[in-house]
């Protein structure tokens, strides 16, 4: 991709045109139940196909361009390079 030719603008409207690959093995797919957006950030809940809920906090700008709402099917998508363990 030519740099000087990318239009950001087009790129939510062009979603489903792309296939994207990801390095993240942790992709699971869910149902939006809540979004709640704060002075800049917005927390998102998906819920899974078991009725567990991941939150994501992300940018309100990521909640619009995404055009995240709740009943809207979307992914977590979770790369982490720690996993830290805990224990009473």
């Amino acid at each position: 991709m030519n740099p000087t030719s990318y239009d950001a603008g087009n790129t939510c409207d062009n979603i489903q045109e792309v296939t994207m690959k990801l390095s993240a093995r942790n992709v699971l797919r869910g149902r939006i139940v809540n979004v709640q957006k704060g002075a800049t950030t917005a927390h998102v809940w998906i819920e899974l196909k078991g009725g567990e809920v991941i939150t994501s906090s992300i940018t309100n700008e990521a909640v619009d361009e995404l055009r995240l709402a709740v009943g809207d099917e979307a992914y977590a998508v979770i790369k982490a390079s720690d996993v830290m363990m805990a224990r009473d």
